[in-house]
């Protein structure tokens, strides 16, 4: 059987977390292919409420696998933690595998994450403070530690004593911060091993025979295609790739695995951190909208700011990944709005602009171009069926899809797994 993947279509925080909950349940497994605890998957079923940060969303299914890719960097406290937490709700986390190819958030990965952003100054990139950059430079430069070594007790002290000795000259020598000791973090890093142990596999191999066996895999995205460190809003971006082509490379699967790549869009736009946002809202209805999503963020609690749906982005993020089709997400909290507006274009220095621009200063620069539809009274809140929303609201999904250049496979009118209207069953 092929792989499906899920891919934020946005800046992230599209309401991943409950699309894949809700398609794991026509799931074998669930993969989460990049990123890293920065990503907060928010999951509401009939077991609770469950805020993931590094564990797949499908883990409350009781007969699907969960795996955590080699293109995710761990923190193992946070995972560790995130666990226990699980099983104290009446989760199983006996099904989920770590990746031994997998990169390792250390410490003093932390610690330079917070020194290089209170460095950057007013120029901050607005990070989550959790590690992710310092580990995948690490990562690329070649000096980072896996999963696997922490199982290798024997090599583990050398490795860990050189890593925290060259980046105490970098905390002390560049950014006069407090140098690490080695000893604690050495037997921290043991400790992580023993826990995790009887959790790490080879997960690639892992994928390829499940897929093998006629599984149906779903790959689960992070973050979104907007901040995507080649194609995203650079140097506003993460440090992975949480476009497809990240799914390949995080999961060690070859393309022609990947039958459909789903594209999750909110029905309008947020952002957390900084970087360029051309339709984001200033006034008081952006800030009403805000309130009534509850728009802050699952990873660090930081209001996320709001804008109109940005079809422009939206049909760039679309070329990028391919997209066989849409999930729209909270139409709902447009309900009762006297009207609502889909950004079409760009103008910028007295032009228009054709496509969204990889110049950071040009899409700071770029107006957007709107269209305004009229809005709907009749709640589309907790509809399971297209003939049950208001038809302004139908021809604003109908419009998106115009624009997107892409059909719209399933709504999602609510936090809940029956809070959908399955256009699509998109897992075939």
């Amino acid at each position: 059987m092929p792989a499906y993947a899920v891919i934020g279509g946005q800046w992230g925080d599209e309401g991943k977390g409950k699309v894949i909950d809700y398609l794991a349940g026509r799931s074998d497994c669930v993969v989460r292919f990049a990123g890293g605890n920065n990503a907060g998957h928010t999951v509401v079923n009939e077991r609770g409420e469950f805020q993931l940060h590094l564990v797949p969303s499908g883990i409350c299914w009781p007969d699907v696998t969960g795996v955590i890719g080699n293109g995710v960097v761990v923190n193992p406290e946070v995972l560790l933690g995130e666990m226990a937490g699980l099983r104290q709700q009446g989760i199983d986390t006996e099904r989920l595998f770590i990746s031994d190819r997998a990169h390792v958030i250390m410490p003093y990965h932390i610690a330079l994450d917070a020194l290089q952003e209170q460095a950057r100054g007013e120029g901050a990139i607005g990070t989550t403070g959790q590690g992710i950059g310092p580990a995948y430079v690490d990562k690329a430069s070649r000096d980072g530690i896996r999963v696997g070594d922490l199982l290798d007790t024997r090599q583990l002290p050398d490795r860990v004593t050189a890593a925290v000795e060259m980046k105490n000259r970098l905390i002390q020598g560049v950014f006069n911060g407090d140098p690490l000791e080695v000893e604690p973090v050495i037997d921290l890093c043991r400790q992580w091993g023993e826990q995790l142990r009887e959790f790490v596999r080879p997960t690639e191999q892992l994928v390829q025979d499940l897929l093998a066996d006629g599984k149906r895999v779903l790959l689960e995205g992070a973050q979104g295609t907007l901040l995507d460190v080649d194609h995203g809003s650079y140097p506003y971006v993460t440090s992975s790739s949480p476009s497809i082509g990240g799914a390949i490379t995080g999961l060690g699967i070859h393309p022609q695995a990947i039958k459909g790549v789903v594209g999750v869009f909110k029905a309008y736009s947020t952002r957390v951190g900084g970087g360029p946002m051309p339709t984001e809202m200033h006034d008081e209805a952006g800030k009403d909208l805000r309130e009534k999503a509850h728009e802050y963020g699952t990873t660090t609690g930081r209001p996320r700011r709001v804008g109109w749906f940005d079809a422009v982005a939206a049909r760039y993020s679309r070329q990028i990944n391919g997209f066989t089709g849409i999930v729209l997400t909270r139409l709902d909290i447009l309900d009762g709005m006297e009207s609502v507006k889909i950004c079409v274009g760009y103008r910028a220095d007295g032009q228009e602009v054709a496509r969204f621009p990889a110049n950071t200063g040009l899409l700071e620069r770029c107006e957007p171009i709107y269209e305004k539809m009229t809005g709907w009274d009749a709640p589309t809140a907790s509809a399971t069926r297209t003939d049950q929303l208001p038809a302004k609201a139908l021809a604003y999904v109908r419009r998106i899809e115009e624009l997107v250049g892409c059909e719209v496979q399933i709504i999602s009118t609510g936090p809940s797994r029956d809070e959908t209207i399955a256009i699509d069953p998109v897992i075939h």
